[in-house]
């Protein structure tokens, strides 16, 4: 299997959803480095607070779904611990030592080492003192200024504005209305938007504000295509490059 390609994508730049996840399995380092290899701008992640305050990088709150059954909370469970969880390949077994949860030092290295962007979902929401930690993390990998911080937490979105006045933010959402329009606005976010919903007068509405639009997670060729015609500027998927 191998990705599909885009034949225009105009001035969008197409982001990798949790690493290359249509090869391998998804939020694991032969996903991230699978994109490295490849023309993506952007790698997306999604970590999480461990039991000892330590980040792992996973989409779930446990472990249940990529660890064929296995079921461990992430934030109820040790670093340590859930990094011993073997994962299952694209073929539904185990036994590949290279998948466990990688950590936020690991996805960034990898990021760093390709010359792709990161672009982190900070999972459910966090204390402030945790998202300080993940930004002085990700400020010591010397990775900050190349880092997209997302969340579908206003909560989150609010802390990361107050420690990052400057820095590149995202709004998770999966709707639009005015409500998030006027959030978006108070405190300088970009919006990362489900794809079903973006409309040509929402992009333009959007950049007439100064604020920039991603639409996640569109795999349908088709689809992309009258996305990058509406002049979105980031595209998150699973599959297309």
């Amino acid at each position: 299997m191998d990705t599909i390609r885009l034949t225009e994508k105009g001035n969008c730049r197409i982001i990798a959803h949790r690493g290359l996840s249509a090869i391998e399995p998804e939020n694991t380092m032969p996903a991230f480095v699978a994109a490295g290899n490849r023309s993506y701008y952007g790698i997306e992640t999604d970590v999480h607070v461990t039991s000892d305050g330590k980040y792992l990088i996973i989409h779930d709150d446990t472990t249940e779904r990529m660890a064929n059954g296995r079921n461990l909370s992430i934030e109820g469970n040790t670093f340590d611990l859930l990094r011993t969880v073997p994962l299952v390949d694209k073929n539904g077994k185990t036994g590949r030592i290279d998948l466990r949860c990688p950590s936020l030092e690991e996805y960034i290295t990898i990021c760093r080492r390709y010359g792709k962007k990161a672009i982190l979902e900070l999972k459910n929401t966090m204390e402030p003192q945790h998202i300080a930690n993940i930004v002085a993390e990700i400020r010591e990998l010397q990775y900050l200024s190349e880092t997209v911080f997302i969340s579908f937490s206003s909560e989150n979105m609010v802390e990361l504005r107050r420690l990052l006045p400057e820095q590149k933010l995202m709004w998770l959402v999966g709707a639009w209305n005015e409500k998030i329009r006027d959030f978006l606005l108070t405190y300088r976010l970009d919006i990362d938007v489900h794809y079903a919903v973006v409309t040509a007068e929402m992009v333009k509405e959007l950049h007439e504000a100064g604020l920039e639009v991603n639409a996640w997670t569109c795999d349908k060729p088709d689809r992309a295509a009258e996305l990058i015609a509406m002049g979105i500027d980031y595209l998150t998927t699973n599959l297309l490059e």
